[in-house]
């Protein structure tokens, strides 16, 4: 079912790891071009494209597009109290770790009346998206929209597919979750055209463009991302998830083995790599692989998943080598089932997860940090979705007349230096007689 890499008794260069880790690069080939026709379909005709994707990809027609207020408080109304109770301790946790992301201002004095005030200030609308389809991750309602409220967002939007089997609306419990969070403004659109959606704006709905859009999805909304990117911010390209598990002997093969399906249940884009230097734990984990697959409630997608290029068991002759791995695959998700993890070591990781008691599960619901994480190797350059990526460092700078004066040759100087002497006029027209 996975197949080996065996790199045993090879000294690759970067370049060469690179080469090897495993990636499904055709699909998101794929989706890219068929993400740019979609996006620009939106962008020419609004609803009406909106509405002929719904039926194309969601098979439903004639719904809200935008929710209406009364379908939110009746889906958290009707909410199993349970449920509830979970959802409410996951917005807690993640609330308390999101406020320690938010830097306070800082001044810098490097004069007397010389000073440069930075601080950090919120994006005015935010567009988040919540994946449909395969599963319902009221979860991704809570992990977008509560950092961008701790970072005072005015304004948060939110999307989500539209589902054939509630008549064309969002998923009860996602718009439970919204309501729950005090979200307003939610539209029933899914994929790639959503993320065009927030881009361009759609007059006809009353949804005015976004400055940010956040959110994970399969590998056409993260594609999307990339076709409006510098129109609006983005957060990453979170595409389909990825696992990569770094194991030595004394690892449990059962658990390794769990954690594995786990991921590869989301999507059968899904990636799950495991990564040691004992080839007898590569064979258990195997075996036990095969055995939770064929029993697991998704066997079909976990199956497709796990036959994938994207997925694989790796050989390595130590833990240096799987160190060296890793920081090539720039996994989403890093779990170390090792004796010493040496979490200093792996640079390049969305999210790190240490030891037996401490799956990927856990960062998906409670763990207080967030699980909307890069993909696709982009751990390498950018970081996960947190309170900072609805924030943009701001700097005032503020000088008395004797703070200038002091600097005024030097800035003539270097006007000089670069043939901008209109730059080193405006200052010295401060000091005309």
């Amino acid at each position: 079912m996975l197949r080996t890499i065996d790199l045993r008794g090879r000294a690759l260069t970067p370049t060469e790891l690179l080469a090897v880790v495993p990636r499904a690069a055709a699909a998101r080939d794929e989706a890219l071009t068929a993400a740019a026709a979609i996006v620009a379909d939106v962008a020419r005709d609004g609803e009406k494209a909106l509405r002929a994707q719904a039926a194309r990809f969601d098979g439903v027609e004639g719904h809200d597009l935008r929710v209406p207020a009364e379908d939110l408080r009746t889906a958290l109304a009707e909410l199993d109290p349970t449920v509830r109770a979970a959802l409410e301790e996951a917005i807690g946790r993640v609330r308390i770790a999101s406020a320690a992301q938010v830097p306070g201002p800082v001044t810098t004095e490097l004069a007397p009346g010389a000073r440069v005030i930075q601080r950090w200030v919120p994006v005015r609308r935010a567009g988040v998206y919540v994946p449909g389809g395969k599963a319902v991750y009221p979860s991704s309602v809570i992990m977008n929209v509560v950092p961008a409220q701790v970072a005072g967002v005015a304004d948060v939007v939110l999307a989500s597919p539209p589902q054939r089997e509630f008549d064309g609306r969002i998923h009860p419990v996602i718009l439970a979750a919204a309501e729950l969070l005090g979200i307003t403004e939610v539209y029933a659109m899914g994929g790639a055209g959503a993320i065009a959606a927030y881009a361009y704006g759609v007059e006809e709905l009353g949804l005015a463009p976004v400055d940010t859009i956040t959110g994970p999805g399969n590998n056409f909304v993260a594609l999307a991302k990339r076709v409006v990117g510098g129109l609006v911010g983005i957060d990453a390209e979170a595409g389909a998830t990825e696992i990569l598990i770094v194991a030595d002997e004394q690892a449990d093969p059962e658990l390794v083995a769990a954690d594995l399906i786990s991921q590869a249940e989301h999507d059968e884009q899904a990636a799950a790599v495991f990564v040691t230097d004992s080839p007898a734990l590569a064979q258990e984990v195997a075996q036990r692989v095969r055995v939770r697959a064929v029993h697991t409630r998704h066997r079909d997608r976990v199956e497709a998943a796990l036959n994938g290029p994207q997925s694989a068991i790796v050989l390595v002759d130590d833990l240096a080598r799987a160190t060296e791995f890793s920081n090539a695959y720039a996994p989403e998700h890093l779990e170390l089932h090792v004796r010493d993890p040496r979490p200093e070591d792996y640079v390049n990781a969305g999210a790190i997860f240490l030891g037996a008691d401490a799956p990927v599960s856990l960062g998906d619901y409670l763990a207080g940090s967030n699980h909307v994480l890069p993909t696709g190797g982009q751990a390498r350059f950018t970081a996960g979705l947190s309170a900072a990526t609805f924030l943009r460092p701001q700097q005032t700078i503020a000088y008395d007349r004797a703070a200038l004066a002091a600097v005024k040759d030097a800035i003539i100087t270097l006007a000089e230096a670069e043939n901008l002497p209109a730059h080193g006029d405006a200052v010295a027209a401060r000091f005309d007689a």
